[in-house]
């Protein structure tokens, strides 16, 4: 067979860059290198003989991998296989087949075109259909809206805008829609904002996150009763934020009521290449046109979105856009066309199998878990009440009520939310605390952070739903095929889902408790800061009113900072920070999530006690100078004065340095003169006679770091926590108690005065310098010779010496 070869140097080129790139920055270069190479290069002119393609694609990782740091985690990128080297391959091939002489070239991309809409169209069971090849995934949407204005305006071809003026064209899209697709088409087609109307959702039956069929029926006959020209409607199978698909079936219906044009968009859409479809979708082969994101589903980096449609006039097609007679347009959809090959029809539909597989394995261990709930769960409270009615009718309600591709759509989204004990009526702990609202969505939004951070293989997300709030949306068709996502990941995802919900339930019920004991202490003010995920804030207020605004304000912020050093190094499992990057409240300590056994009340305690600290130490500091400056001018004056006494007690003689000696020799000089302490606490000179006499301190022992006792502490049991939630169980009370006094004891020894010694028990021996002494024995307080103590033997030759008692 022969090979081109410029397309099997391209393709070993292309191997070998992916190589280079994908290294990760493990170049066999040094790190330093590396980034000396990248910075020198960026801003230097061309060289003038240019570099090779090795030096090129280094620069190029050095550019993608200069800016991560060693410290920080790496950004997971997407994961590209042979698949995506296929797709990348295209983009190459584009470039060099776009260089072919003219009729080979049409004959190419004619092949290319033809092939890839028809395996598109039969993969999608999209009959008679035709395709458009975009980068932006609303670039299709727009040329479809030009194409319907120039089939229901005849004139528009030569009279432009003018004929609008007749008949002003309507826009409808759901409530659901991405946000600014519907203002994007009018920028781009001219129209004015009132050509574009939104239709709410439904409120009462079926999914809140479905068009309202009745609604939009309604509004389209007024907009014709006015004059309007009903154009085109924007349908849903897959909702942008929670999966759902609109009723398709009925919308189409009403579409051909009143000759609009359908066009369906969304992630749903994938399943229809599966062997089982859910009906709803199914009804998305009937629409004009519909727009599908491949590259996604199937994990193939740089790959164009594809428009489907059906019409049949190809000259209003090419004047919507919708076609080209420019050939190198058409080689769009190359990359595309080789990686369907590589895939094949087997493998295109196992990925999208996979992913539906791993969002029904997720739901159904959702739905086992007491305080999630998952959207689309209806509701009792959403029931009217049925006056008269049977059970039959309101089970009848209650069935109208189910979203029927719940258990179908591949987008699970869920959210945190506290049960009651009153499981009965269907409800919530929601609302029983004014702005729960807020405060379960800040804790979902953690949540979700959480996940992502734990099991980055999941691509969980988080979401804004206008109904539940902020939710965790786990989508696979968009994110599995790029992170590789399996079984194992979605099963690590629910344990560690199960691991966070306790401390959210915590979290969640001692915020009441939290901001109950701050109003307890007058000197802590309780920081409502509903976006704050964790047990609330608090600022510590220094009582200083002398201050003025400005300096107050400073006083706040220095007392603070320091209370927050010091929560931080406390030996506790509690995460104390300045809050988020960008709140609103500053100078304030925000604490973290909780846990169950969390002590509140001794938590709001040290946090006082440590501010109060803080605030009398730099109360302390701000006199210090003043005290020091007067005490060192009273210590100067005691210095003087014991000198003068000293002196008038001496004598003139004794000050003379050789008779001095002499003096002291015959008859030695003990001064009166006592030693000086200065306190600093208390800016005054205290004599040091005490201290000396008793050979230790008398201030009392050390105060520990904490305001907390850690004496009361049982082994084990860490800072913050309740009695019995740490340690060992055998430890009681009492028996603490006494080892922090022996703990105590041993620390500190406590002096022990001389023990009285009786004259008469004195004992004198003569000392002799040819006798050794014999040292005296102690008994019962008592020091001397016991009687009836034998005496020692002397040598021979010596005589006993003779002892002297004071008897």
């Amino acid at each position: 067979m022969m090979v081109d070869p410029t397309l099997a140097e391209m393709g070993k080129n292309l191997n070998e860059a992916m190589k280079i790139l994908e290294d990760g920055g493990k170049a066999s270069e040094p790190d330093a290198d590396r980034r000396q190479f990248s910075r020198s290069s960026i801003p230097g002119p061309l060289q003038g003989d240019g570099q090779d393609v090795a030096s090129i694609l280094q620069l190029v990782q050095n550019l993608m991998h200069d800016d991560e740091e060693e410290d920080k985690p790496s950004h997971r990128m997407q994961n590209v296989g042979e698949q995506g080297h296929m797709a990348l391959l295209g983009h190459s091939l584009a470039a060099y087949i776009s260089v072919l002489d003219r009729e080979r070239l049409r004959k190419l991309i004619t092949r290319i075109a033809s092939d890839t809409t028809l395996w598109l169209c039969r993969l999608f069971r999209y009959e008679s259909g035709s395709a458009y090849y975009h980068e932006d995934d609303r670039e299709g949407l727009l040329k479809v809206c030009r194409l319907v204005i120039n089939t229901r305006y005849e004139d528009y071809s030569t009279e432009g805008y003018t004929v609008l003026n007749s008949r002003q064209p309507v826009i409808y899209q759901s409530a659901t829609c991405r946000p600014g697709l519907g203002q994007h088409l009018c920028s781009q087609l001219g129209l004015p904002l009132s050509s574009l109307c939104t239709v709410p959702c439904n409120t009462i039956f079926g999914s809140q996150h479905q068009m309202d069929i009745a609604l939009l029926d309604k509004l389209i006959r007024e907009d014709v009763e006015t004059g309007k020209l009903p154009l085109l409607l924007i349908a849903n199978a897959g909702t942008p934020g929670a999966g759902h698909t609109d009723k398709l079936g009925r919308l189409k219906e009403l579409c051909e009521q009143y000759g609009m044009w359908l066009h369906i968009e969304g992630v749903n859409l994938a399943t229809l290449a599966l062997w089982e479809v859910s009906s709803p979708v199914t009804a998305a082969t009937r629409s004009d046109s519909m727009t599908l994101t491949l590259g996604p589903w199937l994990g193939l980096p740089a790959v164009p979105a594809v428009t489907l449609y059906r019409h049949e006039d190809p000259a209003l097609s090419l004047a919507a856009g919708l076609t080209s007679s420019q050939p190198v347009e058409k080689l769009r959809a190359l990359p595309l066309w080789l990686s369907l090959q590589y895939l094949g029809h087997d493998g295109i539909v196992e990925k999208i199998r996979h992913a539906v597989e791993l969002s029904q394995q997720l739901l159904e261990k959702l739905k086992t878990l007491a305080s999630i709930k998952t959207s689309g769960v209806v509701s009792l409270s959403r029931i009217p009440p049925i006056s008269g009615g049977s059970l039959r009718d309101l089970l009848g309600s209650l069935i109208l009520s189910i979203v029927e591709d719940e258990l179908n759509s591949p987008v699970v989204v869920f959210r945190f939310s506290q049960e009651t004990s009153a499981e009965s009526s269907g409800g919530s702990v929601e609302g029983y605390f004014a702005g729960e609202r807020e405060v379960l969505d800040s804790l979902n939004r953690w949540l979700c952070e959480q996940l992502a951070q734990l099991v980055p293989a999941s691509g969980v997300d988080i979401v804004e739903l206008e109904d539940e709030g902020t939710c965790v949306r786990f989508t696979p068709l968009m994110t599995a095929a790029a992170l590789g996502t399996q079984r194992c990941d979605v099963d690590l995802l629910v344990e560690r889902l199960i691991e966070l919900i306790p401390v959210l339930n915590c979290t969640l019920r001692l915020r009441l408790d939290f901001r109950e004991e701050v109003y307890r202490h007058s000197a802590l003010s309780y920081i409502e800061d509903l976006s704050w995920p964790g047990l609330g804030a608090v600022r510590y207020e220094p009582r200083i009113e002398e201050l003025n605004d400005s300096k107050r304000q400073l006083e706040v912020e220095k007392i603070n900072s320091e209370l927050l050093v010091k929560l931080g190094d406390l030996d506790a499992d509690l995460i104390f920070s300045t809050g988020l990057e960008f709140g609103p409240e500053k100078d304030c300590i925000f604490i973290g999530m909780a846990t169950e056994d969390l002590d509140v009340a001794e938590l709001v305690d040290t946090i006082a006690a440590l501010g109060r600290d803080i605030e009398e130490n730099g109360r302390l500091l701000e006199n210090m100078t003043e005290v020091v400056r007067k005490g060192i001018q009273e210590a100067e004056f005691q210095l003087q004065k014991d000198n003068q006494d000293k002196l008038m007690e001496e004598g003139v003689l004794r000050q003379i340095p050789l008779v001095s000696s002499v003096l002291n020799w015959f008859s030695p000089f003990q001064s009166t003169v006592k030693g000086r302490t200065f306190n600093l606490a208390a800016g005054s000179l205290d004599s040091t006679e005490p201290t000396y006499s008793m050979k230790a301190q008398t201030g009392g022992l050390a105060s520990p770091e904490t305001p907390t006792s850690s004496a009361k502490r049982l082994p084990g049991q860490r800072l913050f926590q309740r009695e019995g939630a740490g340690g060992s169980d055998s430890h009681s009370e009492t028996s603490s108690v006494g080892q922090a006094e022996d703990l105590s004891r041993e620390r500190f020894p406590q002096p022990t005065p001389p023990s009285p010694v009786p004259d008469e028990a004195v004992s004198v021996v003569p000392e002799s310098p040819e006798t050794p002494q014999r040292p005296p024995t102690q008994e019962n307080g008592e020091v001397g010779t016991q009687e009836g103590e034998e005496e020692e033997r002397e040598p021979e030759g010596q005589e006993a010496p003779v002892e002297e008692t004071g008897r």
